[in-house]
């Protein structure tokens, strides 16, 4: 019986995620947002997700630490690992910022915190940024290790500048925050990024 039950709940998990998946059409995403696996999920999507299946999904936050305790992170991310790192020593002119750059240990954190949940390469990891530039990079990067089943969610979880009217220039059309979905400002030690 618990197997026929664990056949169940597989399949269930398997015909939500291509659901969700099948919901969006990633041709119309920013070449910047596509990744190599094709696989994405707005936040909503991926709030529902999560919420349905949370011990068999890694769900990362790869925004920078600044970001996930300054803006907010969402209740459902089981961590904080940073696709990208600031240099607070060197200024992004073209960019008006500081220097962003890639964080050598990205892909050793992923694996740790797949091995911590009991997952694989194999299991479904949600990648979730500020609007999903950087969360389709990782996707990327995760693609080339040998990850498989890897979601980038595509409007993050500030979402997108408006381009006009009121919310023009500010991240008020999409994601997380501005769906209503559950997050706060409290970064607990477990989620937090902690270099060692």
């Amino acid at each position: 019986m618990k197997k026929i039950v664990a056949l169940v709940a597989t399949a269930l998990f398997f015909l939500t995620a291509l659901t969700y998946a099948g919901t969006f059409d990633p041709k119309t995403l920013p070449e910047i947002k596509q990744t190599v696996s094709g696989k994405y999920l707005s936040a909503k999507d991926a709030f529902e997700m999560v919420s349905h299946n949370h011990d068999k999904i890694l769900f990362l936050d790869v925004r920078t630490p600044a970001e996930t305790e300054f803006v907010g992170i969402a209740d459902q991310v089981d961590l904080n690992i940073p696709y990208m790192l600031q240099d607070y020593s060197t200024w992004d002119v073209k960019k008006n910022r500081f220097l962003m750059s890639p964080n050598s240990a990205f892909t050793m954190k992923v694996e740790d915190a797949l091995k911590a949940k009991g997952l694989h390469h194999s299991d479904t990891i949600i990648l979730i940024c500020r609007s999903g530039d950087r969360s389709a990079s990782a996707a990327n990067l995760l693609t080339k290790i040998g990850c498989t089943n890897i979601y980038s969610v595509y409007d993050g979880f500030e979402g997108d500048l408006g381009k006009e009217g009121a919310s023009k220039g500010r991240r008020l059309v999409n994601g997380w925050k501005n769906a209503g979905l559950p997050w706060g400002y409290t970064l607990n030690k477990e989620r937090a990024y902690i270099t060692e």
